[in-house]
């Protein structure tokens, strides 16, 4: 069935991908027109035109999404236009690398807006109209465990997960499905291209004291256990993948890719524990959501 889905974070090549692939599968794609350029979105519009799948569209609409109104009025547009909204995807991300106390306060707000808050915004945009439907999936990407200098980023992602988290128990009952796709370690050269702490005086002082060999030997560690990025196009098939599920079948988290970060370990110690909380406090119910007609 075709669904109708916004996607965030269009411009990078995750996003790109994402949006090829979902129209490929005959979906009707929305993106901020602020994402997308014209080349980018020709590229787009050209797979899609080229997909055989009738209903595979992408469109571009207005909206900011550091506002809340801006927000607030894209979804109610795409609902307009199409008396539903099916999937919200949540791709639009920063990646910092440093030391943590070389991140000034202000550019930590920052980064957790985009990484977390921009989230938020889109998720109470769109969700009284997923609750209204009484079906719905919400994806997210999250990450594992943080080797040094990553604890700015890891600890946006932790904060993004714990959200999804909640919001699949919350969100149970009411039809709507929720899907945190976690790819492998990323590769060194994700982090080398990343932003840098503000305060370059702290960040020296870091890289210059007892701590000078510690972000060469990280590098190094990620290049052998990762040795290339994870590909825009598996992140793409998986979300894909994920949306064309059948209702009931679409799993909490998504791990693919060698666990070479621990991220699948660590989530089934704590998937048990929650199962086990759930059960004792009497809402085991919340564990799986419900089809509401």
């Amino acid at each position: 069935m075709s669904k109708v889905i916004i996607v965030t974070g269009a411009a990078n090549s995750i996003g790109r991908t994402t949006c090829r692939q979902l129209m490929q599968a005959g979906h009707t794609v929305y993106v901020s027109s602020r994402e997308m350029s014209g080349p980018i979105a020709q590229g787009i519009e050209e797979t899609g035109s080229t997909s055989g799948q009738p209903g595979s569209d992408l469109r571009t609409i207005e909206f900011d999404l550091s506002s809340e109104s801006s927000v607030t009025s894209a979804v109610e547009t795409i609902i307009a236009e199409n008396s539903r909204l099916d999937v919200v995807v949540h791709n639009a991300r920063q990646v910092v690398y440093g030391p943590a106390e070389a991140f000034t306060p202000e550019q930590l707000a920052e980064l957790y807006d985009t990484n977390v808050l921009i989230a938020q915004r889109l998720n109470r945009a769109a969700l009284p109209q997923l609750r209204k439907q009484g079906q719905g999936l919400l994806s997210s990407s999250a990450r594992g465990s943080s080797v040094p200098f990553l604890g700015a980023c890891a600890s946006t992602e932790a904060a993004l997960d714990s959200l999804a988290l909640s919001y699949a128990g919350e969100l149970a009952r009411w039809g709507v499905e929720t899907t945190i796709i976690v790819p492998s370690a990323l590769g060194p050269g994700h982090y080398v291209r990343s932003g840098r702490p503000q305060d370059t005086v702290r960040a020296e002082e870091y890289a210059d004291g007892p701590t000078a060999d510690v972000s060469e030997i990280a590098l190094a560690g990620l290049a052998q256990l990762s040795p290339k990025d994870t590909a825009p196009q598996d992140v793409a098939s998986t979300v894909a993948n994920v949306v064309n599920m059948p209702f009931g079948q679409r799993p909490l988290k998504v791990h693919f890719g060698p666990d070479d970060d621990g991220a699948a370990a660590v989530d089934a110690v704590a998937d048990r524990a929650r199962t086990e909380l759930f059960g004792r406090i009497g809402l085991e119910d919340l564990l799986k959501p419900v089809l509401i007609r």
